[in-house]
């Protein structure tokens, strides 16, 4: 097992969606010598209910899905309960140095929905024409999608951003983040403006 996030998040009570060992990259993975290393992300579940088995998650598979197809080295999904289990989660993420967050769920408005809360401490800049974005191409789909209080901001390097917790939500979002993922990995990487 690695060092990741997802290791530190099982030591401390989570569980890897998929049961795989946390952390565990194969070896086609990892980049060649002459290459620039693969982008990391981590994704991460806010639900009591996945982590002590009374539902099956299936947003963060989707979300890890869309990462590896990409091509990045994905760590996840981390399932964790609501809360502060989550800031636990992201804080290592951080600390790892990882180029994306990605969580899914505890965007509402129910009383053990905190993810905004445990995610705005965390964040150097918030950008908050993604989260409105986001709940935008949402409304699109389902009236309820403006009670997301999710956000989207910058945490040293790291792009981070909540989704909400639906199958609904999760696709609306990465349709969003399909066409700004690359382009706000590379600014925070110092590239060029485009």
């Amino acid at each position: 097992m690695s060092d990741g996030p997802a290791a530190e998040a099982l030591a401390a009570g989570g569980r890897a969606a998929d049961g795989r060992a946390a952390g565990a990259l194969a070896a086609d993975a990892l980049a060649p010598d002459d290459a620039p290393p693969p982008r990391r992300a981590v994704v991460v579940v806010a639900s009591t209910g996945a982590a002590t088995g009374t539902r099956v998650d299936e947003t963060g598979p989707v979300i890890r899905d869309w990462f590896a197809a990409r091509g990045w080295v994905v760590e996840g999904p981390v399932v964790v309960g609501d809360g502060e289990p989550v800031g636990s989660v992201l804080e290592a993420a951080l600390d790892w140095g990882v180029d994306a967050v990605v969580t899914t769920g505890g965007t509402g408005v129910s009383p053990t929905d905190q993810t905004p809360e445990v995610t705005a401490p965390l964040l150097d800049r918030e950008l908050p024409g993604i989260a409105e974005e986001l709940r935008r191409r949402g409304v699109a789909s389902t009236p309820t999608a403006v009670l997301s209080r999710g956000l989207a901001g910058v945490a040293g390097r790291t792009f981070v951003v909540n989704l909400p917790g639906s199958r609904g939500g999760v696709r609306d979002g990465l349709a969003v983040l399909d066409d700004l993922l690359d382009h706000v990995v590379d600014q925070l990487a110092g590239g060029a403006h485009g």
